[in-house]
């Protein structure tokens, strides 16, 4: 027997190598057979998952013109890790994207700054430089196989095929971090709509997102599809949205506020589709797209001018005279007057409230609203709110003056339309009881205190789509339908019928088309075109009046009800009256044929020493 220690310790090292073999065997059976989840990690090493991003909805308009289609754009990404793992070219990167060394030192720091790219991770791909056209990338992508971690994405910006209807369309631009933090279908860098309709119908236009897997080496380098693109899902295109805007009339209104401060608002009555709907002064919404929307938009933020305001939705204005044609109603309605009750006027010798026409000493409803009469409607106004009295603390006063505020109201005015796709609304104001008892206490106002009323002045305030959208009821004799922006037949339903009957509204009608034949419009009629309208010259404590006018044709069968307002204008009749009238022309006849009127009032420049 050999008695060799070293002999006998060769089967403990021998058992020991055997059970160290043994060991890794069973360890890999674990993590190859038995625990999955190695090989999904491993897999996913090998694997880079892109985004592909869908084409948002296309947008068109009433007659199916296409207003905002998609152009393409790209990104180029880097993946920090991958830069690093080789040896990366600066220098010919920077000049195949023509930019400065600096410049790319100063973007990669960014990128790796946490509090500004919150979404950093060394891993995943960044974005280096966005919304680049083709031949801003081509001379990278010839030669991208030579960068590791670079990678050239496809995406799709807003293409407005018009400058115009920018308050309408609004625009798209880079989430934040509330979207982020509210809808998980956002990552970093993503787009969604930042207003106008854009924002509205932002989850019917994003479409849905898809996904490209691709295979990587072990140095993390493309190496095509994983596994024949098994596991690839194609991007759903967004849904197209069709609006009730006509763009021909929109880019005329547009035109025609050239140089002015105000807005126009037209309706089509029977369904509350907005026709036109135009503040001024606006922008080209194309200015919001590419690498200098952000210059661009700390300009119009920085306009004294405030082109960023939705005046047609956000200014309140006092309507004025236009108000008068609601007042005729509310009488009628209550039976304060008939169609012949009539009035005195004194003219300019007419006191509270003195008239700014000389048109006889009895004046009826009609011709009270074709000559804009300020004693008729303050005498009808009175009579209105003193039928029961002031004794007491004024209770039949008041319980007079709510009946007559319940009525405006009825008319859409004094708030916000809730079922409407809209945005930005201002909510306007009715003055209420607890307003003027505030002011004045519970027995110290009367009619005579709050006379301004009667006439659209004092603390009545409307915006421009409140004031087409009571001309469309008007138009309707006693209803409407909420005025909106897509042309959804289900938006039909959203009816709201006034507080007057049907059968008061003709003799207004009336009214109005005299106003157009003998009173304060009659210099821009357009006969044929039957259209009923009131001018309103509003009182402005800051400059110059606001002119403003209200109207629709044609009168037997209305297919447009405006409203104009512009600004620091004076006479109504001077200037918000004949571009409605234009307007008008342009939707009933598709063109204008009083070319004269059309250059004048575009050549009309209101805000050159405004800045």
């Amino acid at each position: 027997m050999i008695n060799d220690k070293n002999y006998s310790r060769r089967y403990v090292i021998a058992g020991i190598a055997v059970l160290v073999v043994l060991t890794y065997i069973i360890r890999l059976f674990v993590l190859q057979v038995i625990d999955q989840s190695t090989q999904g990690k491993a897999e996913t090493n090998a694997q880079l998952r892109q985004t592909v991003y869908p084409s948002r909805g296309l947008i068109y308009d009433r007659n199916g013109d296409l207003i905002v289609a998609n152009q393409p754009i790209y990104e180029v990404t880097v993946t920090v890790h991958e830069m690093q793992s080789t040896v990366f070219d600066t220098v010919g990167f920077c000049e195949k994207l023509r930019i400065t060394p600096e410049e790319f030192n100063d973007r990669m720091r960014q990128i790796a700054n946490p509090r500004k790219n919150r979404g950093y991770s060394r891993f995943s791909p960044q974005v280096f430089m966005g919304q680049l056209r083709q031949e801003d990338v081509a001379a990278l992508q010839q030669e991208l196989y030579k960068y590791d971690g670079v990678y050239i994405r496809y995406r799709t910006l807003r293409d407005y095929i018009y400058p115009i209807a920018s308050h309408v369309l609004g625009n798209v631009g880079e989430v934040n971090q509330r979207d982020l933090n509210r809808d998980k279908y956002y990552a970093l860098g993503d787009y969604s709509g930042r207003d106008g309709i854009e924002r509205t119908y932002e989850k019917s236009l994003r479409g849905e997102k898809g996904l490209k897997v691709l295979m990587r080496d072990s140095r993390g380098r493309v190496q095509g599809p994983y596994k024949n693109g098994e596991l690839d899902k194609s991007a759903v295109t967004g849904e197209n949205l069709y609006l009730g805007l006509d763009i021909q009339t929109q880019l005329l209104a547009e035109q025609l506020m050239q140089g002015k401060v105000g807005s126009i608002v037209a309706i089509e009555p029977k369904t509350g589709e907005v026709l036109a709907l135009v503040s001024s002064p606006s922008w080209d919404p194309s200015s919001l797209v590419g690498q200098d929307r952000s210059a661009n938009y700390q300009a119009l933020l920085s306009d004294t001018l405030k082109p960023l305001m939705n005046r047609a939705t956000q200014a309140q204005y006092s309507p004025g005279s236009t108000f008068k044609v609601l007042q005729a109603l509310i009488g009628l309605q209550e039976k304060v007057i008939n169609e012949k009750t009539q009035y005195v006027c004194n003219g300019s010798g007419s006191r509270p409230i003195r008239c700014t026409h000389s048109h006889g000493l009895h004046v009826d409803l009609e011709e009270g609203i074709e000559q804009s009469c300020n004693p008729y409607f303050w005498a009808m106004y009175k009579d209105l709110l003193q039928r029961e009295g002031y004794s007491g603390e004024n209770e039949g006063f008041k319980e007079c003056y709510q009946e007559w505020r319940d009525h405006v109201m009825s008319f859409g005015l004094g708030s916000r339309f809730d079922d409407t796709d809209i945005p930005e609304q201002a909510s306007g104001a009715i003055p209420s009881i607890g307003l003027y008892d505030r002011i004045y206490g519970k027995t110290g106002w009367k009619a005579l205190t709050i006379r301004s009323l009667s006439i659209g002045q004092g603390e009545i305030l409307v915006t421009p789509l409140q004031l087409a959208n009571q001309t469309a009821a008007i138009a309707n004799k006693g209803y409407y339908i909420t005025p909106h922006l897509n042309k959804n037949d289900s938006m039909k339903s959203m009816i709201h019928r006034t507080t007057i009957d049907a059968k008061h509204f003709d003799v207004v009608h009336r009214g109005m088309a005299r106003v157009m034949t003998n009173g304060t419009g009659r210099w821009y009629n357009v006969p044929e075109l039957q259209i009923c309208g009131k001018t309103g010259t509003v009182e402005n404590p800051h400059g110059e009046d606001h002119a403003l006018f209200i109207g629709f044709a044609p009168q037997d069968d209305p297919k447009i009800a405006i409203a104009v307002a512009v600004e620091n204008a004076g006479f109504g009749s001077k200037t918000a009256c004949p571009i409605a009238t234009l307007v008008i022309e342009q939707y009933l006849r598709g063109k204008i044929a009083r070319t004269w009127l059309y250059d004048e009032m575009v050549k009309m420049n209101l805000i050159t020493n405004k800045e």
